[in-house]
């Protein structure tokens, strides 16, 4: 689930993000990012100030039901529907990392 980096580069160290995710938690996509259709690479993308993250499949999935309603298990139980195999953890790992990348906002569930 781990977004493809392509445009701008980050330097420095990568350290395990502070902000943790919890079931109850509805995430939505931050107000200076958008999730597009890419027709060139034929793949969701998300647009980001002078940024383009390539999203796979189950990155994609998983972003576009962050849309502040659904509540992170809720995301996961409408995953495992379409998935044969969906782990929590493995996705609220995933939406940790955009958080603290401040693609995603959390609210309170």
């Amino acid at each position: 689930m781990d977004p493809t980096h392509t445009g701008t580069t980050q330097t420095g160290t990568s350290s395990r993000p502070a902000v943790g995710v919890s079931a109850v938690d509805r995430p939505r996509l931050a107000r200076h990012v958008r999730l597009t259709f890419c027709r060139t690479r034929r793949r969701r993308i998300l647009l980001h100030p002078e940024t383009v993250v390539v999203l796979n499949g189950s990155g994609a999935a998983v972003i576009e039901l962050c849309d502040g309603r659904h509540t992170v298990a809720e995301i996961v139980t409408e995953l495992g529907a379409h998935y044969q195999t969906v782990s929590e953890d493995e996705v609220r790992q995933f939406l940790t990392r955009l958080v603290s990348r401040r693609w995603l906002e959390l609210t309170d569930g």
